[in-house]
């Protein structure tokens, strides 16, 4: 699958692949960031998300193959790649598979294990968004807080709607299958796979995604893994303490 991207500046390659219903843009800040250090920065659409295209398949394996060909279609050596919840297991799965593409690995507020699904009520949410007839974001929000509290995670989920024809807002999701495939979304890195590179693991230290019982887990599949807690940060990591984010990932690569 031709997946889309946002390609920002020259140097070594650097691809960045985005979280469930998220997309290349939230990366926007960090990847100008990158760019100007001297690497070619990558910002990656997974495929059902912002501005790639839509499949009814919808699992690790056939995304991390996604991540191969676009390696394979842009003659990229040596790639560091960093992946945020989904798009993290996206990465540990194409480092395992493909790790003769993968030069240094970035995993973020993810681990290699099996999550329950707990994304119900955002998916309730957009779906009540994508069934009505919305003529504005303001619209759009008005309806989403009444599954969603929190305006950050309202505003994180917006950045999705966009303008179907002139009088009408749309999702650029493809809602359906996100929400029918949601299982595969949770599942654990098979046993087998392992990535023998450098690999640096960052949470945030208000999340619960990566816990001390994980280690081992981690270092079985990564043997040269690092684990590195963010402060003052939750699973949005590279979004709540941007600065500390940039400064743990330059000093690993």
């Amino acid at each position: 699958m031709k997946l889309h991207s946002q390609i920002i500046g020259e140097g070594r390659p650097m691809l960045i692949l985005h979280g469930f219903l998220g997309m290349s843009d939230n990366w926007k800040t960090l990847g100008n960031d990158f760019a100007e250090a001297g690497f070619q920065v990558h910002l990656i659409d997974q495929r059902n998300h912002g501005r790639s295209p839509h499949s009814d398949t919808f699992n690790y394996l056939e995304l991390a193959k996604d991540i191969k060909e676009y390696i394979d279609s842009h003659h990229l050596e040596k790639v560091i790649l960093i992946g945020h919840s989904m798009g993290g297991k996206t990465a540990m799965t194409a480092a395992a598979l493909f790790p003769h593409l993968i030069e240094k690995l970035v995993v973020v507020d993810i681990a290699p294990k099996y999550y329950a699904p707990h994304h119900q009520t955002i998916l309730e949410g957009l779906a009540a968004i994508d069934n009505a007839s919305l003529t504005s974001r303001g619209d759009a929000d008005e309806l989403l807080s009444q599954y969603i509290k929190e305006k950050a995670v309202r505003m994180f989920l917006l950045k999705n709607l966009y303008w179907k024809t002139k009088e009408k807002l749309g999702l650029r999701l493809n809602l359906e299958v996100l929400t029918s495939q949601v299982e595969e979304l949770g599942k654990a890195l098979p046993g087998e796979y392992s990535y023998n590179n450098p690999t640096l693991f960052i949470k945030g230290e208000r999340s619960n995604y990566i816990t001390s019982e994980d280690k081992a887990l981690i270092e079985k599949h990564f043997p040269k893994a690092t684990i590195v807690s963010i402060p003052k940060a939750g699973h949005w990591v590279h979004a709540e303490n941007k600065d500390e984010f940039y400064r743990t990932v330059m000093n690993f690569i």
